[in-house]
């Protein structure tokens, strides 16, 4: 049973600034982390003293203004910044592709499979390995597993001779998967994590996978970028019937034949 986050439940992030956090808020336990993606934010821990006080003294005139909210009753809701860029880069699920020379790979030589949900704390922890700003802090992994354990959370793993070689891994919020992030030890693994989610995700009935952060790799993916008032639309959409993902371990080589 997950709490109800009531500040995240009635927030309205549209009038919330375009390229900067849309509130503050230290409670990062599974409800709460649940219901700001469902409200369209994703969480960037401080990852020191510095930036927590950072977060305070910067956006100090926008939260006295009310752009950016104070949620919730933690002890420090500086120590963790929500965003919710606009506009937002979103990769349709029939727009994901691979490139011509990964394609050509995995057709000749490269013997990968592609899993769902075997190894979720693994990859998680394989994409907060080494990164700068390390963002992934045990409070939240902890929370992203609790949110797994209740089918909320998903991983795409790709395997190689059975060592896992890539993967990616986010939420899920009806028609949109939120990808949190992507890992490789193979040159192209993370790619085909993200277009073996889309494929399992379009079979379920989703529509989008959203990048949360715009950036060269992700256009590169196929991402587009839309306005926050329709990727909010797509969160709320209450015609989608939610289908679960298929589980089975497949050949990653599927990925790169013709369609159609």
């Amino acid at each position: 049973m997950l709490s109800r986050c009531p500040g995240w439940e009635a927030l309205n992030i549209l009038d919330a600034p375009p390229d900067g956090p849309v509130a503050f808020s230290g409670d990062l336990s599974p409800g709460c982390l649940l219901a700001a993606y469902r409200a369209g934010a994703y969480p960037f821990p401080a990852y020191d003293e510095y930036t927590r006080a950072l977060n305070e003294v910067v956006f100090a005139d926008q939260i006295q203004e009310g752009r950016i909210r104070l949620l919730g009753e933690s002890a420090d809701p500086y120590a963790v910044s929500w965003w919710s860029p606009d506009p937002r880069p979103v990769l349709p699920v029939s727009a994901a592709h691979l490139g011509r020379s990964l394609a050509r790979r995995l057709r000749n030589r490269l013997s990968w499979s592609t899993s769902l949900d075997r190894r979720f704390e693994p990859v998680v922890r394989e994409c907060g390995a080494g990164r700068t700003p390390p963002w992934l802090t045990e409070e939240l992994i902890a929370s992203l597993v609790h949110l797994h354990d209740l089918g909320h959370a998903h991983s795409v793993e790709v395997w190689e001779d059975g060592e896992l070689v890539g993967g990616v891994f986010g939420l899920r919020v009806g028609p949109v998967f939120s990808m949190d992030s992507m890992f490789f030890h193979r040159p192209g693994a993370s790619k085909v994590a993200v277009n073996d989610l889309a494929a399992r995700f379009a079979e379920a009935g989703g529509l989008l996978l959203d990048a949360q952060r715009d950036s060269p790799h992700v256009r590169d993916l196929g991402a587009v970028l839309v306005p926050r008032e329709q990727y909010l639309r797509h969160l709320r959409d209450t015609a989608y019937e939610s289908l679960p993902m298929p589980t089975a371990t497949l050949p990653a080589d599927r990925l790169a034949r013709p369609t159609g």
